[in-house]
């Protein structure tokens, strides 16, 4: 098993700022752009970790807030980490928890030392700092972590934004300190015992803020590269905001982003939206919108999204999406798939997720076919065409 963190740019198109790369960590490699299964709790919602094998997910995403709260780092501590724990031998990528500490707003205090938060779980009170949200996830032992940040609401006055843009890139040095300290084994004096390190090979990015900005976005950027990171990420953005916004804020970042380094666009993951991305230059990408919508009977096809629920499909029995070779499209027609949600049976959770997944899975690679060839802008306007009627 390898321990070093690598990034290899592969191919990019000449047309726009499209790119394949590949990722090297710990725990295997994989190609970009990329999609990432959101597991929050060390689970990919109604799916088990060989069906995830099965559509070929080669990274997938936990959150550091709530398996702090739930095992607990003790318990992952004493399973070896969270591969061993949920049985998952590829890359993990963990969330720091900036985002949870932001949806939970009315349980928590932010101050410029750390967020002081309830659980949502039993109500007890947690001090989050910096320092504490590195060992959290190094005690989880992902391959890639994430630096603790404040997730701007929206919509923010410039003032805002730029306050809270400055005390995410604060924690984003006093991350980067802690975790060069951890897995050097340096002891914190005043500590009884020193955190378990169960990945020293793992990566920490940075996280670019500033809302919706271009100016403080601009000065993030910038000031987040001062620091160094082996890759960075777009945060701050599916909080409310525009589809336009949001490409502005992707599109303002991304190219004062270092070529050389991994670009992750957090929360995003609309295939529509995914393509814009793709577009501008971003190699990373996790959303929960594929696996929940699928949960709640919304599918996507090659030629758009459907309600699996919708009277018409209880009489087709044609394929959900004849060009998908999920579980669900190879073996199931739309009329059964309908049937098994309206009968609340659990197989149509599992079998509408994998489906959801498998599509966007299948996207990206195809998306890296085509910016090999150079031809993602035409790819981006067929697939459109095919699934919006634009």
């Amino acid at each position: 098993m390898s321990t070093e963190f690598t990034f290899q740019l592969l191919a990019e198109d000449p047309t726009c700022g499209a790119r394949v790369g590949r990722v090297t960590t710990p725990h295997g490699s994989f190609e970009t752009p990329i999609f990432m299964p959101v597991g929050t709790q060390a689970s990919v919602k109604a799916l088990t970790q060989e069906d995830l094998r099965d559509i070929d997910a080669q990274v997938i995403l936990g959150n550091a807030y709530h398996l702090f709260l739930r095992p607990g780092t003790e318990v992952l501590e004493q399973a070896g980490g969270l591969h061993r724990f949920m049985n998952w031998d590829r890359p993990i990528l963990t969330d720091s928890g900036g985002f949870q500490v932001f949806s939970l707003g009315k349980l928590n205090k932010v101050t410029p030392d750390g967020v002081t938060f309830q659980s949502h779980i039993d109500g007890s009170r947690h001090h989050m700092t910096p320092e504490r949200a590195i060992d959290v996830q190094l005690s989880i032992g992902a391959d890639i972590i994430m630096c603790f940040d404040e997730c701007t609401s929206y919509p923010a006055t410039h003032k805002a934004a730029s306050e809270s843009m400055r005390m995410t890139l604060d924690w984003a040095a006093r991350c980067k300190s802690a975790k060069v300290r951890r897995c050097e084994g340096v002891k914190i004096i005043g500590e009884e015992s020193t955190p378990v390190v169960a990945n020293p090979g793992c990566a920490l990015f940075g996280i670019v803020q500033g809302s919706t900005f271009e100016d403080l976005r601009r000065e993030s950027a910038a000031a987040t590269v001062a620091v160094g990171f082996p890759g960075y990420a777009i945060g701050g953005v599916s909080v409310g905001e525009s589809k336009e916004e949001m490409v502005a804020a992707v599109e303002w970042t991304a190219p004062l982003l270092p070529r050389e380094k991994p670009r992750y666009l957090m929360g995003v993951g609309p295939p529509e939206d995914f393509l814009e991305a793709v577009q501008r230059g971003v190699d990373m990408f996790d959303c929960v919108m594929p696996t929940r919508n699928a949960r709640n009977g919304s599918l996507f096809t090659s030629t758009g999204r459907l309600n699996i629920k919708n009277q018409q499909y209880r009489t087709d029995f044609s394929p959900l999406d004849e060009s998908c070779d999920c579980p669900a499209c190879k073996r199931y027609t739309r009329a059964y798939l309908s049937h098994l949600y309206r009968a609340g049976e659990i197989s149509a959770l599992r079998l509408n997720t994998l489906h959801n997944l498998r599509f966007m899975l299948n996207l990206a690679a195809a998306v890296r076919l085509a910016i090999r060839a150079g031809r993602f802008l035409e790819f981006k306007r067929e697939f459109l065409h095919g699934y919006t009627g634009a």
